[in-house]
């Protein structure tokens, strides 16, 4: 799978990161596919007051609001537009999911309540408030969750 940025992600996230301090911050990824297993990240949303310092917890009202709007947007162009995962903060510990990040994302698609049978999950830190650090990990039904990374691009 290959996993690109749209130019205004990265500066968009680190002024969020920015103005959320020590508190943990997240939301939903969206983005556009490219060809099969190509995609590029070209959305995200963004809960600014559900996390605390150790733990974030999107707000599921709000963050379908975001999903509708970024639908409409698109044009409800399903094929080509959708959800790809998850992202948040992590300002005070390692840019690594946590075991509950991990059991949060296999449920989401292994559960069988849903249509989501892979998704991402971006952990990001700004170190030294300009520095950001990351990782991303993919979660696909069947499959162990595995590393990932983001193409031609260092954030």
């Amino acid at each position: 799978m290959r996993i690109e940025l749209a130019l205004d992600i990265e500066p968009r996230l680190r002024t969020a990161l920015h103005r959320a301090g020590s508190r943990e911050i997240g939301g939903m990824l969206f983005a556009e596919q490219l060809a099969p297993a190509r995609f590029r990240i070209i959305d995200f949303s963004l809960d600014p007051h559900s996390g605390s310092r150790t733990n974030f917890r999107r707000d599921p009202a709000l963050h379908h609001a975001a999903l509708t709007a970024f639908f409409d947007k698109t044009g409800r162009d399903f094929s080509r537009f959708n959800y790809l995962g998850e992202w948040h903060s992590h300002p005070s510990f390692p840019a690594q999911p946590s075991r509950e990040d991990i059991d949060t994302m296999t449920d989401l698609v292994e559960n069988g309540r849903s249509e989501i049978t892979f998704a991402l999950l971006l952990i990001v830190r700004l170190r030294f408030w300009m520095w950001m650090d990351y990782s991303m990990t993919a979660f696909a039904q069947g499959y162990p969750p595995h590393r990932a990374r983001l193409a031609n691009r260092i954030i």
